[in-house]
Formats: C-alpha cells, structure tokens, sequence
C-alpha cells in the first residue's frame, strides 16, 4: 500500500483492466520461472522498522509528517497513523558481517529519527503496541493524511459492509466495535525478507511456516492494548480482526481472512502461490499500469509484475512470498511479518539472526513437508505461541515440548549451522544467537511488561501505571541490553502529571445497576462496597440516572423507602455528564460550579466511565 497511485476499485472499467494486468503478470512469472530468468546464486536480507512517536508525556505523537520532512531520508516513510513512522533498510548480501551492518545502519537511521524528533518534543519507541494508545487515538484525526489510507479504510469496510468488531480475549477481555481501520495503526513490527531460489521457494515457505510457532514464542512483545493484558503477542488477534472484512451471517459458510497464517501446505511453483492467491481473495485496490508485463518481458525487459504486486500488498500472510526487481535482477523472497517492534534493536536482529539462520539450516526431513509434519500442527504452535508467549507447550517431531526447551534444545543448533553454511562471522552468530538463548531462559518482551506493569500496578491506577511502564520501556531501550537483563523492580519517577484528559484517568471497572432493580438491592450494593456514586443505567444500555449516598440518605432519614420501590423512583435523573477528550481542569471547572461529587463519562450514550472530586484532587490548581 506504499504506491501513491493506488485507488479504490470503483468503476468497472478499470478494474477489469488493472485484473487482465494481474492475469498477464501470473502469465509473465511463469515464463520467467520456466526461462530461468529468476535470480539465483545469491542471497540477500532485507528488513522494515515500524516505530512509535511518543510526546514529553509518553502519549501518542501526531508529529509523523513534520519529522519525515525533517529527516528527508528515503528510507523513511509514513504509516497508517500519525504517530507511527518507518524505515526500510537497504538489502545486504547474507555473508560475513552483514547482519552488524544492518544493526548498525538502523541504529544510524534511528539516530536520525530521534534528532529530528527532538525539534517537536517528540520521542521515538520500539514496542510492538504502544502501551499508553487510547481509543481517543484511534480516530480519523489520527489517521496520516495520504490517500492510500483512507482508500484502504474506504474499502475494507465496502467489503465487511459493516463496522469492524474486536473481540480478544486473554487475561482481560477487549470487545468493542469501531468505524475505522485506525486499530490496525496499533501494530508496529520488525518486518525480516530473506531471498530464496526458485526452485527451492516452496519447501523454504514452508519451512517458514513450520518454524512460526517457536520464533515467535521466544520473541512475543505486545501484551497490552488500551489497558487489557490479553495475547503475549496480541498484534496477531489484532491486526486480523482490525482490517477483517469477512461478514457474519446465519449461513454457515468458510470465508478467507485477508490476514493469514494459511491452511496448507503450498505446493507447485510460487506463480502457483500467487495463482492461489488470486483465486482466493477479491481485488480491493487498482492502479494505472503504464506498460504490459507480457510485452516488457517479449522486449527483453524485466517486468515489475505491479499489478500482481499491488493485489499481493493487500493479502497480510504472516508469512508473505514476495516477487521484486533490484538492480534489474528478478527475485523471490520471504517476507516475516509476525515479529513485534522491540524492545530493543539487539533483540531484534538477535530475531532476525535466529529466523534467517533457521531459513538456512532446514533438515533435509523437512523438503518435503507434507509427509514431515501436519499442517494443522504448524498452524496450532503459531496461534498457541501468539496467545501465551515462550509458557507455550508446541507440538514439534511427534512430541511436545515447551517453548524454552523446543528452542534451545532443537532450533538454535540449526541456526548456528544455518548461519555457518551462509558463512556468517563467527563472533556475529554466537553474540545474536546467545540473546535468543539468554532469552528463551528468563523473560521475553511480553513477559517483562506484565511483570512490570502488574508490579506498577500494586501502587498506581491504571493510566499512570501505562505510562511508567512506557517511560521505563524508553529508558532502557537505547541503553543497548537486551530484554532480558531489564530489571522489573527499579523505582519509576512521578508521572501523574502528564494526564492532562479524563480518559487518563477515569475509573472503568463499575459498579451499575438497572433503573427497574430494586432501590433496596442498589442501597445494599453501595454500602457493602462503599461507593459514594451508583449509575444507573436503562435497558438500552444508555445512562439515565444516578444515585449518590448524600441523596439515599434524605429518603433513609425520611423512612420513605418501601421494600417495592425501584431504583427509578429514587436516582437522580438531573445529571451532568462528560465525554472522554474532555480536559481534566474543565472537569474541576464543571464540578466546582454544580457542586457535584462526580461526572460520569459517555459516549454516545453509554457509560464508559466515572471521575469523583476525589481522583481529581491532585490536579486541582486552586
């Protein structure tokens, strides 16, 4: 979706132009597979950095655009979300040094990055969800203003026909529906490619995909979103449900994902993938192709295949094959796009040393992975891993094992001789390698920020404990140790005043009752956990009152409660209200003014939340 000419499929014409393209594109690769024309002999790595910019107050950034201009790299480009950037590192010649050049490379482009930042009070973070997002970041206004976003949005929800719902649930839960595809701007990833021969493409996708599980249970790194602890790698649950457009109906009918992890084995050629992938999925996006694949190749040309490329860019396989063109030299290549961003850029390469030295080092019982392993298998180890981290127990060689003992004990001796085959520098394998070892035995990204924020937690409510869990994250991120030597117990500074909404620091756990429940039940419930201030609620779900002691209290003294009276007949219906953006010192303003104890908070009508004079005490200026 980088392509600037990208539209939406609107009118018929044109969309059946840009499929015909697709169709000559499939017909163009097959002639160069069957030609030989595809890159061979050699091979490359290449990697994408996502990243998060964060304010002086570790909230999301709207400041995307003005450090882009700054940095006037191209390397960098935008995300889906004004607070997200990101940078494509050039590709480098799997041999020798080549992974310490990549580290270095980024570490110099994120130099960049956090110089032109500091010009807009801007920080830059490495997390594969930022922990402080809000959804009141997760609105249009948020949304970079490129063209391509907005048709992305425009599209998704033509094809789901309705608003997108999440649904995930781990420790917490998190249900909620939303307008937009902004949730997806969630996610930030260390995007790995490696190159492959083409006749060699198939069984090293799937070995790609038989590997998922493990690598990505030893390197989980985004268990919170706004507040819920649910997957050790929530990003997987997250980014399919973000941009489903699958409908629900009362047919029961199977349906494709547009994000993936797959339900075979491939087989064939890799034309024959994408071949399946165009039967499978329906064109979203066109563009205007300036000349034929077909024609380009009979000239002697290389053909950029861009309409194929364009559909292929809106199918999100966790596991992605790729057709590119460098240096006029066709080529085939295994995008990774399960791996978060973070926590460092050690840990990082330390995952792409790892992924790229299992690549390399496949047993050969694992050619032909059809008769060597179950699909469903692989599958499972990819989902368990992603809902609960390296505590994961997968199902690898007809035994299970844990995470831990499946890496150390299996996996990193096949890297080591993957990497040794690719003649890797011997002091560049052992150093990334050992990380993943060092890691496998004590805490992994996902396991560290539970640790902490549930540590943060015994002291703090739940925003400010957000947001000493973010500024601890920044501290320690450039510091160059790895995940797995932070500590969890150290003291976090005062960070209270950097809650400047009443979003930031609204209590969500609440108690309501029904306007039809029985005044005595609501009485009883208030006094048996001494709350101060009961909303009440209609059947729709809408608030429509609320009952306070000081008010319960006038009809107890007056003996005036009866044991049929309703809620309904003693709540307050006269009551002031505020929305989620609302700032807190507007907040005091309203209360001080109306002598109210407290103010709950909606949107569109539904209770979502409520702030008494007490939480506001510290924020009080006068």
């Amino acid at each position: 979706m980088g392509d600037q000419s990208i539209k939406a499929t609107t009118d018929e014409e044109s969309h059946n132009r840009f499929v015909r393209h697709i169709l000559d594109d499939i017909k163009a690769l097959d002639l160069m597979l069957e030609r030989g024309l595809i890159e061979s002999g050699i091979t490359r790595i290449g990697a994408e950095q996502e990243f998060c910019l964060i304010n002086e107050n570790w909230r999301p950034a709207k400041t995307s655009e003005q450090i882009l201009k700054a940095v006037n790299d191209p390397h960098f480009t935008t995300e889906i979300a004004r607070y997200n950037l990101e940078i494509n590192l050039d590709p480098l010649e799997l041999t020798g040094d080549c992974f310490s050049v990549a580290e270095q490379d980024l570490r110099e482009l994120l130099n960049k990055a956090v110089d032109a930042a500091k010009k807009y009070n801007t920080h830059i973070l490495l997390t594969g969800i930022l922990p402080t997002i809000a959804k009141s970041e997760l609105v249009f206004d948020y949304m970079a203003p490129n063209p391509r976003y907005s048709i992305l949005n425009e599209m998704m929800r033509k094809h789901r026909g309705d608003d997108f719902q999440l649904r995930i649930r781990g420790i917490d839960e998190l249900s909620i529906m939303h307008d937009s595809v902004l949730f997806e701007a969630c996610n930030t990833s260390f995007q790995m490619h490696l190159q492959r021969e083409a006749d060699d493409f198939i069984p090293s996708y799937n070995w790609a995909q038989a590997i998922s599980g493990p690598v990505l249970g030893v390197s989980t790194n985004s268990p919170l979103l706004l507040g819920r602890e649910l997957w050790s790698e929530t990003r997987i649950a997250l980014f399919q449900q973000s941009i489903d457009t699958r409908t629900s109906s009362y047919a029961l009918k199977d349906q494709q994902a547009r994000v993936t992890f797959g339900d075979s084995w491939a087989s064939g050629t890799a034309a024959d993938f994408f071949k399946n992938e165009i039967a499978r999925y329906r064109v979203l996006f066109s563009k205007e192709i300036e000349s034929n694949s077909l024609d380009e190749l009979e000239k002697g040309n290389i053909p950029k295949l861009q309409a194929l490329n364009t559909h292929n860019g809106s199918i999100y396989r966790w596991n992605r094959p790729c057709y590119g063109v460098g240096n006029g030299k066709p080529h085939l290549r295994i995008e990774n796009r399960y791996i978060p961003s973070g926590p460092t850029i050690l840990d990082e390469m330390a995952n792409f040393a790892f992924w790229v030295g299992l690549m390399m080092g496949r047993p050969k019982a694992f050619d032909d992975m059809h008769n060597a392993m179950d699909f469903n298998d692989a599958k499972s180890n990819f989902i368990k891993a992603a809902r609960t981290g390296k505590e994961s127990v997968l199902y690898w060689n007809g035994r299970l094992m844990s995470v831990r003992d499946l890496v150390t004990r299996e996996l990193l001796p096949l890297a080591h001789t993957g990497l040794g085959k690719a003649n890797i520098d011997k002091e560049d394998k052992d150093r990334l390698l050992n990380v993943i070892e060092e890691r496998a035995h004590k805490v992994t990204g996902a396991q560290w920020s539970i640790r902490k924020y549930r540590n943060l937690r015994k002291t703090k409510q739940r925003d400010d404990a957000l947001l000493a869990l973010t500024q601890s994250m920044y501290n320690h991120q450039f510091v160059g140790n790895p995940v797995h030597e932070w500590p969890i117990d150290e003291d976090s500074s005062h960070i209270h005043d950097s809650a400047h909404l009443i979003c930031h620091i609204m209590s969500t756990q609440l108690f309501t009752v029904n306007e039809k429940d029985l005044a005595d039940l609501a009485i009883k419930i208030m006094k048996w956990h001494n709350i101060h201030h009961l909303p009440v609620e209609n059947d729709s779900g809408d608030l429509c009152g609320i009952l306070t002691f000081t008010h319960i209290d006038r009809f107890e003294e007056t003996n005036e409660i009866t044991e049929n009276m309703r809620v309904s007949d003693i709540m307050t219906r006269d009551i002031f209200t505020t929305s989620l953006d609302t700032p807190i010192q507007e907040a005091i303003s309203l209360m001080k003014a109306n002598e109210i104890g407290c103010l709950p908070v909606t949107q569109d009508d539904h209770l979502v939340g409520i702030v008494t004079i007490a939480d506001l005490r510290k924020f009080d200026n006068d």
